[in-house]
């Protein structure tokens, strides 16, 4: 190995000051970079001690030492036969600081930068070119999901903001602005791509924490895919209100599905798309989180969109006007605003929260009926109740299968909800419903 512009090589852990700068100098040059511990910066490898403690110490020196902050990957490896620590990195938020000052790499040394060269890069960065969206990718146009992106111009179409062939997928891509010659910018790829790094994990925990889950599923695809997907999910895990007129049965979910779909949206087109992390979907007993990996834009408040007149601050502006022209977003900057309005309307709790690692929407869940009986029920009394309060028309067969118990134990339990008042069977045996007297 050969120390460069975009390789370091250090003798051991003990110059973990000097590779954290090196990092940051990589970066403002280059956008990435490699460190190694255990290698001498001539090339000779020496090995170096690696613990689980000595990997947390480099995580824990470039998270509290470099700003903004990145996502590095550090791994053993074995090279000659010896211990070594790998370290890879990545990022386009330049200028990068270690320790407090920005640094330059020039050949294999780090350079401190003047002030002036620091605002030389600020306004670079500002230029389209430095937007990750805008940035070539690897996938080519005809990799591209050609049924998507016609529906996407169906959609377009629809709403009025497109008006275009659809014969010609090269003049559409070109004129959206996700191509870089032969290649697709990364918008392109994330947008009608399935092949690419964007990744939703959904998942339902049996409780208020994560200690036991019910459920875990991992989605991949373009956006328009995991939007659909994602949507389907929430939709097909969420508790639904049934009320039977007399002519229609009518359903209407715990929480607003314009209210869920926004805040998905907003979590695909806002997140940083750098950060190797994705985007999660988590039901618990009393709430849904919808997380992105995407820092709130500094300076600025939830409230500042929600009661105020902040204009967005695009983080992917190629993806944001491919998703407002299929008006999968309505307006930009009004995202948090709807949410608010749609859940204020049916009295649901929203918190828009935003954390160090990104950006997360809570929805809470107001508790099942049945959980406010307290101890007046058994284990099995208390499943029941609750199927039969989401489905009044569940068959018996169908609450064995769910619970796990025979169909004379269903029988029972349900003979023990009538003697303490609690149910009660409307119409004939084939045709008719459970009402739940709470």
């Amino acid at each position: 190995m050969k120390e460069s512009e975009t390789l370091e090589l250090k003798r051991s852990t003990s110059e973990l000051k000097e590779a954290i700068i090196s990092i940051s100098s990589m970066l403002n040059k280059h956008e990435k970079g490699e460190i190694y511990f255990g290698i001498r910066n001539d090339g000779k490898v020496m090995g170096q001690q690696v613990s689980d403690k000595t990997l947390r110490d480099i995580s824990q020196g470039i998270s509290n030492f470099i700003e903004p902050k990145i996502y590095p990957t550090i791994e053993a490896t074995r090279i000659e036969g010896n211990d070594c620590i790998r370290v890879a990195f990545e990022g386009n938020d330049s200028p990068y600081f270690a320790y407090g000052r920005a640094y330059m790499r020039i050949s294999d040394e780090d350079r401190i930068l003047s002030p002036k060269e620091i605002e030389r890069i600020i306004l670079d960065k500002n230029s389209n070119r430095n937007y990750w969206d805008y940035q070539r990718s690897s996938s080519t146009k005809e990799m591209i999901d050609e049924d998507e992106l016609n529906r996407f111009l169906e959609n377009a179409k629809q709403a009025g903001r497109l008006e275009t062939k659809k014969d010609n997928k090269i003049a559409i891509l070109d004129k959206l602005g996700l191509l870089d010659g032969d290649k697709l910018r990364n918008a392109g790829e994330i947008l009608f791509c399935d092949q690419n790094k964007l990744e939703v994990q959904l998942a339902i925990f049996a409780g208020k924490d994560k200690t036991t889950f019910l459920d875990i599923k991992m989605l991949e695809g373009n956006i328009f895919h995991l939007l659909r997907e994602s949507e389907l999910y929430l939709k097909s895990n969420i508790r639904w209100n049934v009320k039977f007129g007399k002519l229609q049965r009518e359903e209407t979910p715990e929480i607003p599905i314009k209210a869920l779909r926004e805040a998905l949206v907003n979590s695909l087109c806002h997140r940083e798309y750098s950060n190797p992390k994705g985007n999660e979907i988590a039901l618990f007993k009393n709430r849904i989180e919808i997380y992105n990996p995407g820092s709130f834009p500094e300076g600025l408040k939830p409230d500042d969109y929600i009661h105020g007149d902040e204009r967005s601050v695009l983080r992917n502006p190629l993806i944001a006007n491919v998703l407002y022209l299929s008006k999968d977003i309505e307006k930009w900057g009004s995202g948090l605003r709807r949410i608010h309005e749609e859940c204020q309307s049916k009295d649901i709790k929203v918190e828009f929260k935003p954390l160090k690692t990104g950006f997360i929407t809570i929805f809470y869940r107001e508790p099942k009926e049945i959980e406010k009986l307290g101890e007046k029920l058994g284990e099995n009394e208390e499943r029941i109740l609750a199927l039969i309060i989401e489905d009044q028309t569940i068959p018996i067969t169908d609450i064995a299968e769910k619970i796990g118990i025979s169909t004379t134990a269903v029988e029972n339990n349900i003979k023990k909800l009538k003697v303490k008042g609690l149910l009660e069977r409307k119409g004939p045996a084939k045709g008719g419903y459970w009402q739940v007297k709470l």
